[in-house]
C-alpha cells in the first residue's frame, strides 16, 4: 500500500502557497487603499467648505477598524452611537456628519416625531425610535430630501460633487446602501468590511442623490 505522506505534503505546500499569495494580495490592497486615501485627503486638505470637510471626515473613517454589525442597539440620546468597533453603511454617514457637529440621530428623530407619516412605513412601527431610525437608509433619504436637496439621479459621474450622498439598491429588491462622494467617481462606504474608499458610483443601481449641507 502506497504511503499518503507525499500527497499530504504536496497539499500542505499548495495550501501554504495559496495563503502566502492571498496575504501578499491583501497587503498590496491595503497599501493601495492607504495611498488612495492619503491622495484624496491631500486634494481636500486646504478646503474649508462643509462639503470638503464632510468628505475629509468620511475619509478619516477609513482609518478605523470596524466589523459590520446591523444589530439593534439601545443608544444614548442625543449623540448616541453604536460601539466604536461596529458599523453599517449609515454609520459612516452619521459619524462623518457628527465630526462636523451635526447630529443626524437628533435631527432625524425630531423630524420624524413632528411628522411620522411623512417617512417610509416599512418596519411596522407606529412611532419614531431614536435608537434605529437614523440608521435606516430610506429614512436618511427622506430626511435629506426634506431638509437638503434631492438631486436628479443621473448616469453621469460629473453630476456628483464632493460631499454628496448616494443611495443604491444593491440587488434591485430593496437592499439599500449609502455612501459619501469624496472625489471624482470615488466614495467612502461600508459594504461589509468596514469603511473603505471605493470607485465607480454606478457599480450598483443608484436610487438617490442628495446634498445636505446645513449652515
Amino acid at each position: 500500500m502506497k504511503s499518503q505522506a507525499p500527497s499530504r505534503w504536496n497539499y500542505l505546500l499548495a495550501s501554504a502557497a495559496i495563503a502566502v499569495a492571498f496575504w501578499g494580495y491583501w497587503l498590496r490592497f491595503c497599501q493601495a487603499q492607504t495611498s488612495a486615501v492619503e491622495s484624496q485627503i491631500a486634494a481636500l486638505s486646504e478646503k474649508t467648505d462643509l462639503a470638503s470637510r464632510l468628505a475629509l471626515a468620511a475619509l478619516e473613517r477609513t482609518k478605523h477598524a470596524v466589523r459590520y454589525d446591523p444589530a439593534y442597539v439601545a443608544l444614548d440620546y442625543p449623540g448616541g452611537d453604536v460601539p466604536a468597533d461596529t458599523s453599517v453603511c449609515t454609520d459612516v454617514v452619521i459619524r462623518s456628519y457628527r465630526a462636523l457637529g451635526i447630529d443626524l440621530q437628533k435631527l432625524v428623530h425630531e423630524d420624524m416625531a413632528a411628522g411620522f407619516s411623512r417617512y417610509p412605513q416599512l418596519w411596522g412601527l407606529n412611532r419614531p425610535d431614536k435608537n434605529i431610525d437614523h440608521r435606516r437608509v430610506p429614512n436618511l433619504q427622506t430626511f435629506f430630501t426634506r431638509h437638503g436637496k434631492a438631486l436628479e439621479v443621473s448616469d453621469s459621474k460629473e453630476n456628483f460633487q464632493v460631499g454628496d450622498l448616494v443611495a443604491w439598491d444593491l440587488n434591485d429588491r430593496g437592499l439599500w446602501h449609502i455612501g459619501i462622494v469624496v472625489g471624482e467617481d470615488t466614495f467612502v462606504h461600508n459594504i461589509g468590511s468596514g469603511p473603505v474608499l471605493d470607485r465607480d458610483l454606478f457599480q450598483w443601481k443608484v436610487i438617490g442623490h442628495y446634498r445636505y449641507q446645513p449652515e
